[in-house]
């Protein structure tokens, strides 16, 4: 777990980067509503939970910096017996005072009157500028006299770029959750199954090892189906000869964890599959040893376009040069997506992938990224040669940029044809 000296180090680090006379606001998620009166289980907002830790709704986070220093405010909801009877524990100001190192708790229903006697003579204001939390916006249309009206989530998200020691360590047990799942997963008996039926499995090892919730909806898709890239649907049968693709991973303590394999239902690769798969596989390992400090994304996703164009050229799929293939993006065909994306808190951890003066960011020590080349090719798409229609493949893994290089965090998880195969074959588990 991350300790309350970290999350209070963050506000001291956000808050160096404000503007004097300044006041910084930012509140929690509500809840999401499932349906008429029922509810999602409760998700903390990223970028409220990375500032301070606290996991509950209808709260709020203050900064006030002046001359004299900073201080910032915590607001909680209120303790209340009938409320807690019905929805659980709440912590309370009292609790809150004794947990969370920062300088005032309140009950959330004090912010307004508290907000308004706190900004009398601040010249900016930090906030959720394009957030549709209401609280906040409807206050600022009878404050106008603050000079600057800025983003705080833009340097929340700056911020969580660089992973610490504590959020790698939490990314690892994430993702070692996640190979329990996909081996689960690989040595099951999948013929004459369904889609979901394999994706409880998937699920179910997330759960019995305390991840209580999936970092994205998971895709298990067979066949045809994994060339639709979102692919969430989960229904239908696993059929003899055909590959499943999925995509799972759980989120465990805040952290989430981005793994896809792609593994065939009777266990046993045709060569066609082979043939594809190893393309897939070799463009990945490619990509992921160029990794290290001071690379360029872009040049990652030129590099695995480059090798899987060759591959695919000199496996009848594409006709000509490479050259000329990718000038004419002949291969988005096949390959229409980006090499990986940052990951932590959140799967598609939003950080920026540009700077101020949008230029590319380059790799920097304690940086997660994924790492996710793919092959997609429809059932219905005569201009390749029939054997490898209806196939899709990606390969994906977490990459932890180092000081001299990179670090694969899901390196554990089963890949080569090989490996898979045996695992395959060691159990055959019924589902």
């Amino acid at each position: 777990m991350i300790k309350e000296s970290e999350y209070k180090k963050r506000r001291d680090t956000l808050a160096k980067g404000f503007l004097k006379n300044s006041i910084g606001v930012i509140f929690s998620a509500k809840e999401a509503t499932r349906s008429n009166d029922t509810h999602h289980p409760y998700r903390q907002d990223s970028n409220f939970y990375y500032l301070c830790g606290f996991k509950e709704d209808n709260s709020a986070l203050m900064f006030i910096k002046t001359k004299k220093g900073l201080k910032t405010a915590l607001f909680v909801h209120k303790k209340d017996k009938t409320l807690e009877l019905w929805n659980g524990k709440r912590l309370g100001v009292k609790e809150a005072k004794k947990r969370f190192l920062v300088d005032e708790v309140y009950e959330i229903d004090e912010f307004k009157d508290i907000f308004k006697a706190s900004i009398k003579g601040k010249k900016n204001i930090y906030f959720e500028i394009n957030s549709k939390k209401s609280t906040l916006n409807k206050i600022l249309k009878s404050t106008k006299f603050f000079k600057e009206k800025l983003d705080i989530i833009a340097h929340v998200q700056k911020m969580r770029l660089i992973k610490s020691a504590s959020e790698i360590k939490l990314i690892r047990e994430s993702i070692a959750i996640t190979a329990k799942a996909h081996h689960r997963a690989m040595s099951m008996n999948k013929e004459g199954k369904y889609e979901y039926q394999l994706q409880a499995e998937v699920e179910h090892e997330f759960r019995h090892n305390a991840a209580y919730s999936d970092a994205y909806t998971s895709i298990v898709a067979c066949g045809n189906n994994a060339n639709t890239l979102h692919y969430i649907e989960n229904s239908k049968p696993l059929v003899d000869g055909e590959l499943i693709l999925i995509d799972a991973g759980c989120e465990h303590n805040y952290y989430a964890s981005d793994i896809t394999r792609t593994i065939p239902v009777n266990g046993k690769f045709s060569e066609p599959q082979k043939e594809l798969y190893n393309l897939v596989l070799d463009t990945q390992l490619k990509v992921i040893s160029m990794i290290k400090p001071k690379i360029m994304r872009s040049r990652l996703q030129e590099e695995a376009e480059k090798l899987l164009t060759e591959g695919m050229i000199k496996l009848g799929i594409l006709n000509g040069s490479v050259k000329k293939a990718i000038k004419e993006q002949k291969h988005k065909k096949y390959y229409p997506h980006g090499i990986g994306h940052w990951m932590g808190i959140d799967v598609h951890d939003p950080a920026p992938y540009r700077d101020k003066n949008n230029k590319e960011i380059a790799l920097r020590e304690g940086m997660v990224l994924t790492i996710e080349p793919g092959l997609y090719i429809d059932k219905d798409d005569k201009s390749v040669p029939k054997k490898f229609r209806g196939i899709g493949i990606r390969i994906e893994d977490d990459i932890l940029v180092t000081k001299d290089g990179c670090e694969n965090l899901s390196s554990s998880i089963a890949k080569t044809i090989e490996e898979v195969e045996i695992i395959c074959h060691i159990s055959k588990r019924d589902i």
